[in-house]
């Protein structure tokens, strides 16, 4: 009799299908699927059986989705998805169904920024001070703590976006007046961490977490995102072995264990500070964006895909795994607005470093401009070299132009 996989997936997008692949692939699975635009292509007949959904991030639709399937076709075994702004509706719909898996109160604990910075506050965890705030007194009460620049964020957000630099206090009361902020309309207010910006992954099983990869922020997202026609890249080092990652490590795992996660991936951004410090900047309960998921099995040789869908469905780590290379990935965008209309320097690209590309996804003319520090396209380089895979980046950024026009 095979196992009931549900996986909540309302947009198909070639990231989030890339895990319901691996699911569908699983031995003695049978993917059921929540959805709002069902999958199309080849990617049409993945699941056995799905339901359409109106309202994609409606707890009610998700929990009333896996119910028709459940009465469809037998009790689930688990309920899986990777969304993070999905993952409190994910746990509930698990409690009412009585599945198994991470609970409300440790994804609400991943999902909510206030609830999770005073838990690894909490635990001792080093982290950027930060304040829940609905009412201009307590903003500038928090301001004048810690002192401008601070980074404004809702409690909710993910990915660094609707997230903003205040530099002072004129631009921090009308950022507040502009959102609407009241105590029952909250904002996040951070303290603005100075350093070098990373990122931290796990793969955890029964709460300790059987692999991690590191990679770093060039510039940091938020440095990025103020800047839209900066080329953002991420760069995963093949060695991270080294004693100056022993501190991040020591935070990262404590980290895991102080929010309780069971099984799983998690996503931390952190900071090493000019003084050497680190400091965590949030974690996420899910596997990362931004080409990183892609970008760890590259670097390991491994199919990443699969190595969380095993986690949460099988509760097994096939590992444990070597890392092989040095990965990087060059976000392509450029300065002016509208739609693309102009792609420069792929040949070029392609003759000095061809070799070295794993995957290539270049902007699409006609596409609007997206709003992000992702871009329009990215390439991933990848060498055993890490040097290699850094002048790479460097010859995408300066090589490859992306025009607009309105």
């Amino acid at each position: 009799m095979p196992r009931n996989v549900i996986f909540v997936a309302p947009f198909p997008s070639e990231v989030t299908m890339r895990f319901v692949r691996a699911a569908a692939r699983l031995d003695d699975v049978r993917l059921l699927g929540v959805v709002h635009t069902p999958p199309s292509g080849a990617d049409a007949n993945v699941y056995h059986d799905f339901v359409r959904v109106t309202e994609p991030l409606s707890e009610k639709d998700t929990v009333d989705g896996c119910e028709v399937l459940r009465r469809r076709h037998g009790q689930p075994t688990q309920i899986i998805g990777i969304l993070e702004a999905l993952q409190v509706q994910i746990a509930t719909a698990r409690v009412k169904l009585g599945v198994p898996g991470t609970p409300p109160e440790v994804a609400e604990l991943f999902r909510d920024k206030s609830k999770m910075k005073a838990a690894l506050r909490a635990a001792g965890l080093p982290v950027a001070r930060s304040r829940l705030v609905g009412r201009e007194s307590e903003a500038r009460d928090f301001a004048a703590a810690v002192g401008f620049p601070i980074v404004l964020k809702p409690p909710a957000g993910m990915g660094a976006k609707s997230t903003f630099r205040l530099r002072h206090m004129d631009e921090l009361i009308g950022a507040l007046q502009g959102m609407g902020v009241s105590p029952d309309r909250p904002v996040l207010l951070e303290e603005f961490l100075r350093g070098e910006e990373f990122s931290f992954e796990t793969l955890t099983l029964g709460g300790e977490p059987q692999m991690h990869s590191i990679s770093r922020y060039l510039p940091t997202c938020l440095h990025a995102l103020e800047n839209p026609w900066i080329k953002w890249c991420n760069l995963e080092p093949r060695d991270i072995s080294g004693p100056e990652f022993d501190e991040i490590r020591k935070v990262g795992y404590a980290a895991v264990k102080a929010l309780g996660l069971s099984d799983g991936m998690t996503h931390m951004e952190w900071f090493r500070r000019p003084d050497g410090s680190v400091a965590i900047g949030e974690i996420a309960q899910r596997p990362p964006g931004a080409n990183i998921s892609l970008m760890t099995g590259l670097a390991h040789g491994q199919d990443i895909y699969r190595a969380w869908v095993r986690a949460v469905v099988d509760g097994v780590f096939d590992g444990p795994w070597e890392r092989k290379y040095a990965v990087g990935s060059a976000f392509l965008r450029g300065p002016g607005h509208g739609r693309v209309s102009s792609v420069k320097g792929v040949h070029e690209v392609h003759q000095k470093i061809g070799h070295l590309v794993a995957e290539a996804n270049l902007p699409t003319l006609g596409a609007p401009k997206a709003d992000g520090y992702e871009g329009d396209g990215y390439i991933v380089v990848r060498d055993p070299d890490t040097d290699v895979v850094a002048d790479a980046l460097k010859t995408i950024i300066q090589t490859v132009q992306v025009g607009y026009s309105a």
